[in-house]
């Protein structure tokens, strides 16, 4: 903890003075309050300089700026749902409690106040203070209004500092909220269950990541945190739960950077008896709603306006082979075994160690070639068999599986697609993978095999980070706006 500045010392003092006084600078409740948009509806019906004496309110915040001008004082209160100017005046609170107001209020102290509606003679909505209470004393200042935190890695460390001192970061959560919800009453309305199954296993499946590592004292265990929800999911499926979804945290001891984080929300869903073109369908469907709700809760903003426009159809889509085939130059790319994949990757510049899969390979091809040329939401389909372990194969294409991908400009939404359902097939793919990488720590869940045994039906899946489809619909760079408290390094 840093030493404290005069200013602080100062605030403390007061803290101490009230409390000699018998009087608790941190008092337990505020019964009653209103948010301060009451106040101002009731000012809308007056004009300026006029006062509604009758009906009484009951508000509380966070002060912004006190001002005295003579026997009137002025005072800026925040809350959840705007700003109102506290009227202070001497002819209502009395010289004495006025005076000691002003000399014990500082901004960022939070307020309770109780007074009538008004309208300043600027105009101005207002409330007439009868009375005053202060409910939590603030020893360390707010950051300048105007300015807030300019650094951006302190503005990531101390969020709450970043909130305090933004409404537009406040705003952006809180529409986050809001399009969450949208995005969990799309599936609901579609029929789909909420459920919640294990961050923590023994294996974590369902992608090709690296995991986090602990320890369970109880079991004397390795346990890992779970890098997708697929698996789990999928098994709920086998169990009879036939349309089913997920939203909630994975982990991937990887990337830190402006499109990716080691801890961040996906959503997985699983549908029985349906197939990549449905969940196609569905997942249009949640685009154009999130399209139309954005701009909804960014009135007048221009960049939320242009990003959002793009998640509306029609959508554009690229087929994986054909588009990398034309923009490389690569001919007949599905005859390529691994040690041409890897020299071909490695000509474009991949960096992946040499025990990569071939399904690596590919990808870093296509992220070369045709990632660049990506300029709006584009469903990319039918991928090499042995880029997707989990998917079925393509019912009339050789080599390929019935898998889609989303992308916006500069990075991938999400991924789909119809699910493997043969047992032996599933066994046989993860042991391939196994075989190529050499690694079989988060490859191979013998348990979901022996899952599939037992009957998973025509099943089609779709996951997809909700933290990057709130990026690319509200038109924000970096992950780190879109998440509340990312890991950032240390100072």
């Amino acid at each position: 903890m840093t030493e404290e500045t005069a200013l602080e010392r100062e605030r403390r003092e007061k803290v101490a003075r009230w409390r000699a006084a018998g009087r608790e600078p941190y008092p337990w409740s505020f019964p009653g309050r209103v948010g301060t948009d009451r106040v101002r509806a009731a000012c809308a019906r007056l004009r300026p300089g006029e006062d509604a004496p009758g009906e009484t309110f009951r508000v509380a915040g966070r002060l912004r700026a006190v001002r005295e001008h003579g026997r009137t004082a002025f005072a800026d209160l925040e809350d959840a749902a705007g700003e109102l100017q506290l009227l202070l005046r001497v002819d209502e609170l009395g010289e004495a409690p006025y005076r000691e107001w002003l000399s014990d209020l500082d901004p960022g102290d939070l307020v309770g106040a109780d007074g009538t509606a008004a309208v300043s003679r600027r105009g101005e909505p207002s409330l007439v203070v009868r009375s005053l209470a202060l409910l939590a004393k603030a020893i360390a200042p707010p950051p300048e209004k105007f300015h807030g935190l300019t650094d951006v890695e302190e503005r990531i460390r101390r969020r709450y500092l970043d909130l305090l001192s933004s409404p537009e970061v406040r705003a952006r959560f809180r529409a986050r909220s809001l399009l969450v919800r949208e995005v969990r009453a799309h599936y609901e309305e579609a029929g789909f269950l909420e459920v919640e199954t294990p961050v923590l296993g023994s294996v974590a499946g369902g992608a090709a990541a690296a995991p986090f590592v602990t320890h369970s004292n109880y079991l004397d265990a390795e346990l890992e945190l779970r890098i997708a929800e697929e698996l789990p999911l999928k098994r709920l499926v086998v169990g009879g739960l036939e349309r089913v979804f997920e939203i909630g945290k994975a982990f991937r001891n990887e990337d830190l950077d402006s499109t990716h984080s080691p801890e961040f929300t996906e959503l997985e869903a699983y549908w029985a008896y349906a197939d990549y073109h449905d969940m196609r369908e569905l997942t249009e469907g949640l685009y154009e709603r999130l399209a139309r709700r954005a701009p909804e809760l960014f009135p007048g903003d221009a960049t939320v306006a242009a990003a959002s426009a793009r998640f509306r159809p029609p959508f554009a889509t690229l087929d994986f082979v054909d588009e990398l085939e034309r923009r490389s130059g690569i001919p007949d790319l599905l005859s390529k075994d691994r040690d041409e994949l890897r020299t071909l990757a490695r000509a474009a510049g991949s960096t992946v160690p040499d025990n990569s899969s071939t399904g690596t390979f590919l990808d870093k091809l296509f992220e070369h070639y045709v990632e660049p040329s990506i300029d709006r939401v584009t469903f990319v389909v039918d991928h090499p068999v042995a880029t997707t372990p989990l998917a079925k194969r393509h019912r009339t294409k050789p080599g390929r599986v019935e898998r889609f991908e989303v992308f916006a400009p500069g990075f991938e939404l999400a991924n789909a697609y119809t699910e493997l359902t043969d047992p032996d097939e599933q066994e046989a793919r993860f042991r391939q993978q196994v075989g190529e990488r050499g690694d079989d720590r988060y490859a191979y869940d013998a348990d979901f095999v022996e899952s599939v045994r037992y009957g998973l039906p025509p099943t089609t899946g779709i996951g997809f980070g909700v933290d990057r489809l709130l990026m690319a619909l509200l038109g924000i760079p970096s992950i780190k706006e879109v998440i509340l408290f990312p890991l950032a390094r240390a100072r």
